[in-house]
């Protein structure tokens, strides 16, 4: 019984690492929303304004993890407002992985 439990803990990590790509339309939204929404503060090439750039090279070493709760929760006592009514958590995951590769978009 523990050897399936773990199994199955060890199944569940390895589905939630794995950011679930959205469908095409919802990846054209969530495009529009990153460079327009985010774009208003991180500058609409999120090579930085008002927040910091979301670029590969500036995000290279912060956690996944940890940008993806800035992104969820926001910053309390910053201008970076939450967004976990408007995304998931995958949506989320994929805007990271996104970033960090270079945005959809990016030149």
């Amino acid at each position: 019984m523990k050897r399936k439990a773990l199994f199955l803990a060890v199944a569940g990590l390895v589905a939630a690492a794995q950011a679930a790509e959205p469908a095409p339309a919802r990846r054209a939204q969530l495009v529009e929303m990153v460079r327009q929404d985010c774009g208003s503060c991180h500058g609409m090439t999120l090579k930085g304004g008002l927040g910091p750039p979301l670029l590969p090279t500036a995000l290279a070493d912060k956690p996944d993890a940890s940008l993806e709760a800035v992104i969820l929760d926001g910053r309390p006592g910053t201008p970076m407002p939450p967004w976990r009514r408007f995304l998931t958590e995958d949506e989320v995951r994929w805007i990271v992985e996104s970033l960090k590769k270079g945005f959809p978009g990016d030149k």
